[in-house]
């Protein structure tokens, strides 16, 4: 399993844990609100991370 696998043991520190929330709420697509407020030069989030395809470094 390897580093990866060792954030979701159910021993996390608190460290880890918020780090795992504060990216779960960045891992989002934008509101439409802000779509329209750019008028729509900026259409998605480009930081968007798939769980299986790029692992966090934690």
């Amino acid at each position: 399993m390897g580093q990866e696998g060792r954030a979701w043991t159910p021993l996390k520190t608190f460290r880890t844990k918020v780090k795992l929330a504060k990216a779960a709420r960045q891992n989002r697509s934008i509101p439409n609100w802000f779509r329209m407020k750019t008028d729509n030069k900026i259409q998605y989030n480009k930081n968007r991370r798939h769980w299986r395809r790029t692992k966090l470094s934690i």
